[in-house]
């Protein structure tokens, strides 16, 4: 769907990074965890293309003043890193906003009842609170959530009211414990002798390593990829990343934003292969 969006909140929640809740159709509560909203950032030309942001969660926003209609709304979480996302933190309640969505392929749930294992780093969190939201229905969620310093590791207060165990890890030891989050991960799966099915989002050398040891013990992963995206639907083909048979004899690549960003870490080439 394409459609104009109205701001209903916009909140820096750590220093960088925002939350920003939206109006929506009401078709977009069905939103599945994983996928993906273009975002047009300005009506001017000057930034042309949209901007991708994943879906941090879905519902029916209750207006605080009486009687105001209830309203489906849409939320992000974003960092500002260039002009487009700096221009979104400046904007405010009621200001509208173009946006495309919801896209993408999003996260299988598995099997109720087994061990769901949450992996994030940094607003690679982004699309892993609607995914807990939905996984806590029917299976135990245990959240690993890494970054630099505590600033990076986001909404872990939200995580943990949804009934979600969370463990965090940082470079600098701000937070939880120091060094990467996947060390963490790796004696969660030691003490339950690998039980459990792997979801990841984040920077992609983390989700290269959280392949690895999905990979060398036998465990289900899905990661979620952070592509270059300048459509959103599959039509300019620039974010594509390569899949497990790709080599320069014979190419196979991965569309990002119309295959993806959900993969099973098994389809994927990693190494930095091109």
């Amino acid at each position: 769907m394409q459609f104009t969006s109205m701001i209903l909140s916009n909140v820096e929640v750590s220093p960088g990074y925002w939350r920003m809740r939206m109006t929506a159709p009401q078709e977009f509560t069905e939103a599945r965890p994983g996928q993906f909203v273009m975002v047009r950032v300005s009506g001017a030309i000057d930034p042309l293309l949209r901007r991708p942001f994943g879906v941090f969660d879905v519902g029916i926003h209750i207006p605080s003043h009486s009687g105001a209609a209830p309203q489906p709304y849409f939320e992000m979480l974003y960092r500002v890193v260039g002009k487009g996302t700096a221009m979104l933190s400046a904007l405010h309640e009621t200001d509208l906003l173009d946006v495309l969505g919801p896209l993408g392929k999003g996260f299988d749930l598995g099997e109720p009842g087994e061990e769901k294992l949450i992996v994030g780093g940094g607003v690679g969190l982004a699309p892993l609170y609607l995914l807990a939201k939905e996984l806590v229905k029917n299976s135990p969620v245990r959240l690993f959530a890494g970054g630099r310093t505590r600033d990076d590791v986001l909404c872990i207060t939200e995580f943990e009211r949804l009934g979600v165990e969370c463990y965090s890890a940082t470079e600098d030891g701000s937070l939880g414990e120091r060094g990467f989050v996947t060390k963490v991960l790796e004696q969660r799966l030691d003490q339950t002798a690998n039980r459990g099915a792997m979801f990841a989002c984040g920077p992609h050398g983390m989700l290269e390593a959280v392949a690895a040891i999905a990979a060398a013990r036998g465990i289900s992963c899905q990661v979620s990829l952070e592509g270059y995206m300048a459509c959103g639907v599959g039509a300019c083909l620039g974010c594509v990343a390569p899949g497990r048979n790709h080599s320069p004899e014979t190419p196979d690549f991965r569309c990002v934003c119309a295959e993806g960003p959900v993969f099973e870490a098994g389809e994927l080439k990693w190494g930095g292969a091109a």
